[in-house]
């Protein structure tokens, strides 16, 4: 298997190499704004994409070929690129939403500083992928059809988990 992007509860350990949506998280409880790149690699401010993938759907692919014998690489993403801008406005939605808050596009919560763009950093400009995507043939050859989540219900669902009371 070869994950992309996998977002999604557990994954604090990974200190810096976490998800954009655990950062986006942290950084909007915390500052009440998202740092995310500014324009870079061809595309505007944070709409460098990337194929996410919210971890239910990472175990779902795993318990499907847990006991089907088949062998191979097989890409485990959603298929789909979605922009670090996507997964900002939905963190900073769905913490809005848990208060009780009207969610807001990107274009507002630009203009009310809650998503800010920064500089890519020199060191990593020549290292930076700007834009990923899972190949899934590979993966529906072998009968996997699941429908995998778009960032918005996947970070939703993971904001809801941040905010609960967590077991000792």
């Amino acid at each position: 298997m070869r994950y992309f992007n996998v977002y999604g509860p557990r994954e604090s350990h990974k200190g810096r190499m976490a998800s954009v949506a655990f950062h986006a998280f942290n950084q909007y409880r915390e500052h009440g704004r998202v740092k995310l790149f500014e324009a870079s690699h061809g595309y505007a401010n944070g709409e460098q994409q990337r194929d996410f993938i919210y971890v239910d759907d990472v175990v779902a692919v795993n318990l499907h070929f847990s006991d089907r014998p088949v062998s191979g690489v097989f890409n485990v993403g959603s298929g789909r690129a979605q922009t670090f801008n996507d997964v900002a406005v939905a963190v900073i939605n769905a913490l809005r939403a848990a208060k009780g808050d009207s969610g807001f596009g990107l274009q507002v919560l630009v203009r009310q500083h809650a998503i800010e763009y920064i500089p890519v950093p020199e060191a990593l400009k020549a290292k930076y992928q700007a834009h990923t995507m899972a190949d899934l043939t590979q993966l529906r050859a072998a009968s996997c059809n699941i429908s995998f989540q778009a960032v918005e219900q996947g970070t939703a669902s993971y904001v809801r988990w941040l905010l609960a009371p967590q077991p000792v």
